[in-house]
């Protein structure tokens, strides 16, 4: 059996923007967990694990695994409120979606260099995230596709991207 230890020498957080399911909310905070994501921001009209009663919402329980207790996270109202806060504290905000201009992640130093504060974003299962937000954050990076679809489920491009930025750190 192996054993893995986790030196944090930076930190990471993310924005989940409008995200819908809360299947793909669940499945991102179990990945959090295992890549060392000290913090989910979740905006918009994301799924928190627990609803305006206090009630667990069993669908992002289910994909969570427990993860949505080990993980921090705060619930926003505005994205763009986010960033701009996250900003003021000093985080590079990367955000993750295919436009013009877009580095392959693997090639953006702020994801290989880790960032002493980085934030990732990621958007809405269909829409993705607006211009708005995208001309608020500091670099937009892309996961190149080689496939006839043009993208990924939002929990599974979320992994891949909170795993290049851990990969330095996990020992």
């Amino acid at each position: 059996m192996f054993f893995f230890s986790y030196a944090v020498n930076h930190c990471m957080v993310a924005i989940l923007h409008n995200i819908r399911s809360a299947h793909n909310v669940g499945s991102m905070f179990r990945t959090a967990d295992a890549a060392g994501v000290e913090r989910l921001y979740l905006c918009g009209i994301t799924a928190s694990p627990a609803d305006m009663l206090g009630s667990a919402r069993t669908m992002l329980e289910k994909t969570a695994l427990g993860a949505e207790k080990s993980v921090p996270w705060k619930k926003c109202a505005r994205t763009a409120d986010c960033i701009r806060r996250l900003k003021a504290d000093g985080y590079y905000i990367c955000a993750v979606e295919l436009a013009d201009g877009a580095a392959p992640y693997y090639k953006a130093d702020c994801l290989r260099n880790n960032t002493d504060k980085l934030a990732f974003i990621v958007g809405h299962e269909v829409d993705g995230l607006p211009k708005v937000l995208l001309d608020k954050c500091d670099t937009v990076v892309c996961i190149p596709m080689h496939g006839a679809k043009e993208s990924l489920n939002v929990a599974v491009a979320f992994g891949i991207i909170a795993f290049e930025i851990a990969k330095n750190t996990i020992r």
